[in-house]
């Protein structure tokens, strides 16, 4: 009995050490690593969460996200904002609560959707976006900066620098600044 349960362990940790060292099966880092974003000043608490697809050698805008179709703004589950405290965004309010992130670029300008209903995954089987825009809270335009240096990761953030509070998005050579109030 003792040999059977020796046996049974060196080929568990056989079996766990080739996934780990292989980078295989269940310890493959994933491709679009999962990201949460939070800001915090006084008693406001912003949060997102997204996945951050990487460039890796390839045209992002235009391309990899086509201009003028709805972008669920990351990769695998849909990008959520939450806010505890109402919000200004362009020129709609946006109440406190928990939305979907979603995004319309193209190479002047991005339309930005914040989104009532909660979707597990950001796109369908035939990956089309999931947004149902009947639930659109706020939607407004903001343009495109040029970046000089590209971006490889996806990246949100929140910036206060000026104590003007705005969400940042930035890719490749492409940013876009949503001011929040």
């Amino acid at each position: 009995m003792k040999r059977f349960i020796v046996f049974l362990l060196v080929i568990i940790f056989a079996i766990v050490g080739y996934f780990y060292y292989t980078k295989t099966g269940i310890f493959e880092e994933r491709k679009s690593p999962k990201d949460t974003v939070a800001f915090n000043l006084n008693d406001l608490k912003l949060r997102i969460f997204y996945n951050r697809p990487s460039k890796r050698n390839r045209e992002v805008f235009g391309a990899l996200v086509p201009f003028n179709e709805v972008w669920r703004t990351g990769a695998n589950e849909a990008t959520t904002f939450e806010t505890n405290k109402a919000l200004k965004v362009g020129n709609d309010s946006l109440p406190a609560g928990k939305y979907t992130l979603w995004t319309i670029p193209n190479d002047t300008s991005w339309n930005i959707m914040f989104n009532a209903k909660q979707y597990k995954w950001g796109v369908d089987e035939t990956m089309k976006p999931m947004r149902i825009p009947e639930f659109d809270v706020a939607s407004f335009s903001v343009p495109v900066q040029k970046l000089d240096k590209p971006v490889e990761k996806f990246t949100i953030a929140f910036d206060n620098s000026t104590d003007n509070l705005s969400l940042t998005m930035a890719w490749d050579v492409a940013k876009v600044v949503v001011p929040l109030k």
